[in-house]
């Protein structure tokens, strides 16, 4: 056989070998992780706008219905559509004149954390908070009566859940995992310790007595719950009748859209 043919038939045969033992083609290299959703320009961070409204993010914690931290939330931090902020502005500006000053419990609600209270929902068997939370309601129903569902407004942007605080603002202590519970509609020196004025229940308190005008709400408690209502109300907002801490933004620059980035701030675009 002539050199060149030998030659040419020990290249044809290593190309043979390497492609024997080479991965198949379909095999592709294993999808780069998507980035994370940022957040339109719109939305802003509460801080920026007013630093002296207080903030307590009960999904970062343990301290709320599920019991444990909530998918989405990586920083204590209130963001909402500018609109939303600035109105917050306007009613703590109110506020302080009378020696009060607002608390934000919860604002934009990423999708995933909806999700995962779906999630807990569903899961009966997981009733660790009920004892503060939900005592005298059966887990099998938070869907049929209203306090869960597929899809929050709160993940629109608009949405706020908050309470007032008399200033100068009390130090309340952290949570306990674990530690003995009380219902949320017991009264107020009997709850766990929260800074807030008495509003007649905890926040979060899956019970007919969180009706914003229940009548069996009175006296001090319904004063507390006017005064934040009727605040609120003059800067904008809308309550949701069956949640006193639970108002709204309107006209709502995101009314139909339900947004899916974290709560954490590389997420609001640019900053």
């Amino acid at each position: 056989m002539p050199r060149f043919s030998r030659v040419l038939c020990a290249l044809l045969l290593t190309a043979a070998t390497l492609t024997a033992g080479a991965a198949p083609a379909s095999a592709a290299p294993a999808a780069a992780a998507r980035p994370e959703p940022k957040a339109p320009p719109e939305f802003v961070a509460l801080g920026d706008v007013d630093r002296t409204i207080l903030h307590d993010m009960r999904y970062l914690t343990a301290h709320n219905f599920i019991g444990d931290p909530v998918d989405g939330y990586r920083q204590p931090l209130c963001v909402l559509t500018a609109p939303a902020a600035e109105a917050l502005r306007r009613a703590q500006e109110r506020l302080l004149g009378q020696g009060y000053s607002l608390k934000v419990y919860d604002c934009y609600r990423p999708q995933r954390a909806v999700d995962h209270f779906v999630a807990w929902a569903k899961d009966l068997d997981d009733e660790r908070m009920k004892g503060e939370f939900y005592p005298d309601v059966d887990k099998s129903r938070l869907f049929t009566d209203g306090y869960i569902a597929e899809r929050s407004g709160h993940s629109r942007g608009s949405t706020v859940d908050l309470t007032l605080v008399r200033l100068p603002a009390a130090a309340t202590r952290a949570y306990e995992p674990g530690e003995p519970l009380v219902p949320c509609y017991a009264p107020q020196a009997a709850r766990f310790p929260d800074n807030s004025v008495d509003m007649g229940t905890g926040y979060d308190c899956f019970d007919t007595l969180s009706h914003t005008l229940d009548p069996r709400i009175q006296g001090e408690q319904r004063a507390n719950r006017l005064l934040l209502k009727e605040t609120l109300e003059a800067v904008g907002f809308v309550n949701y009748a069956y949640e006193w801490w639970h108002f709204t933004y309107k006209p709502e620059p995101f009314p139909a859209t339900f947004f899916d980035f974290p709560v954490h701030r590389r997420s609001l675009t640019g900053r």
